[in-house]
């Protein structure tokens, strides 16, 4: 169900839970798509790559982008639609973000606000959301796929293997182009070097293994690391914490999620 969150239309809330293995066929808004998880953990995929969004993170969708949506454990997930004409100016293109304690309120807070007297309140309210979406933290999750055929059949086959360790001059052999080319090329389309690319590759696939309750050390052996203490210091450096302090992290706010929502009542209607 559609629930509206001011009667002019320009935003709007959905709340809809998911199994484990579900996928939202490709399709396209002609709103900005702010998209919530709840719980569980969802891909989302565009021509341009893909975005891996953990329990309690977002990503941002701007209008018309053609994406789909594939589901990882039991997802619940909380969608706003946001008129173009007031969406940040700012958030031009798909990225994942932090979602601050203050915007899952607001979010709460914007759905039980349907007496239509209350339409002082309700402006507040959206404001700040557009405001706090605004100024929320960026995550590196995301991995874009490029266009070169030489590129890709690279980033297609470490998709399909991403524990693979062969350097880029191994791989040159086998596409028909020097190191030093594809080297450039990373850079010029992927706007990151092949060793980065990689690393985002081993981090979006390493998540969903973690919160599927593999170890530390499994996920590190299984994405082609040498030591778990290795593949720590990798994803705490591009995520600030380490495996464990993450997904305890994201463990806590998904159970305070959880209380939250369940103290509302009905006031999300799941589809």
């Amino acid at each position: 169900m559609l629930i509206r969150l001011h009667q002019q239309g320009r935003m709007s809330a959905v709340a809809r839970d998911y199994e484990d293995g579900a996928h939202v066929e490709r399709h396209l808004h002609e709103e900005a798509q702010f998209l919530y998880a709840a719980r569980g953990l969802m891909r989302l995929v565009t021509a341009a790559g893909a975005w891996v969004i953990p329990p309690t993170q977002a990503v941002w969708i701007p209008p018309g982008v053609e994406h789909q949506i594939f589901m990882s454990g039991q997802v619940e997930m909380r969608t706003l639609f946001i008129a173009a004409e007031v969406a940040p100016a700012t958030l031009d293109e798909c990225c994942v973000l932090a979602v601050s304690p203050l915007l899952r309120e607001l979010i709460l807070r914007a759905i039980q606000l349907e007496d239509p007297d209350a339409v002082e309140h309700r402006a507040l309210v959206q404001r700040l959301i557009l405001l706090e979406i605004a100024a929320l933290e960026r995550m590196p999750l995301h991995l874009p796929l490029p266009e070169d055929r030489r590129l890709r059949a690279i980033c297609l086959a470490l998709l399909q293997a991403p524990e693979q360790d062969r350097t880029l001059e191994d791989w040159g052999l086998e596409v028909g182009a020097s190191s030093r080319t594809l080297a450039r090329l990373f850079a010029r389309d992927l706007g990151m070097s092949f060793n980065d690319w990689r690393q985002q590759l081993r981090l979006t696939e390493a998540l969903p293994r973690l919160l599927s309750g593999q170890s530390v050390q499994k996920v590190a052996v299984d994405l082609g690391y040498g030591s778990g203490r290795a593949f720590s210091a990798m994803f705490r450096r591009l995520l600030g914490k380490n495996p464990k302090e993450y997904v305890a992290s994201l463990g806590q706010l998904a159970t305070l999620e959880k209380d939250v929502s369940g103290a509302c009542g009905s006031e999300f209607i799941r589809e």
